[in-house]
């Protein structure tokens, strides 16, 4: 794995990563906003420790485990990925409620616009603050986006230590389940 200074991270915030999207995917999964690693690598979910690709294969998303940098496969798959809040930060709580609120804005119109099957949020907390949807909880939600259906799913980050990788792909699996129902 590649090696970033302190500075180069710094520098990182100022980074857009592409989304990996396409028209008609199956499933979208939604981060709450890029970190400084993968900001930096432009590669989502690149920081060590963040379980989404482990937890992605071990779900069967995918046959195999995915490395940050083989993103662009999931096109392949009937997958992509985006982002609520495109700015990068070191944590999630350096967000302002109207950066979660104009996220929400913008990713309702992407969605509309792309048209998945499913838009998964990775993250309850991010969800509930771009949707104003207090009472969200993991699985799937009432709200929809044109023929989108949303389901929101347990942060991957390490940070999360109330969900395991196990319990993650369960979760994950029932999505998947959904999606090729």
């Amino acid at each position: 794995m590649t090696r970033f200074t302190p500075a180069e991270l710094e520098a990182a915030r100022d980074r857009l990563v592409p989304d990996v999207v396409a028209d008609g995917l199956q499933v979208l999964f939604c981060g709450i906003n890029p970190g400084l690693m993968t900001a930096a690598t432009g590669h989502h979910f690149a920081r060590p420790g963040n379980r989404f690709w482990p937890v992605l294969h071990l779900s069967g998303f995918t046959p195999r485990l995915l490395k940050p940098s083989e993103q662009g496969e999931l096109l392949s798959y009937g997958l992509g990925i985006t982002n609520v809040v495109a700015r990068a930060s070191a944590r999630a709580d350096e967000l302002s409620a109207d950066e979660y609120r104009e996220g929400g804005r913008l990713l309702a119109a992407r969605v509309e616009r792309l048209r998945p099957r499913w838009l998964a949020v990775v993250g309850v907390t991010a969800y509930r603050a771009a949707f104003d949807d207090r009472k969200a909880r993991i699985g799937p939600q009432e709200r929809t986006f044109g023929p989108t259906r949303v389901w929101v799913l347990p942060n991957p980050s390490g940070l999360n230590a109330h969900w395991t990788a196990a319990t993650m792909s369960e979760e994950f699996g029932r999505l998947r389940e959904a999606a090729q129902a």
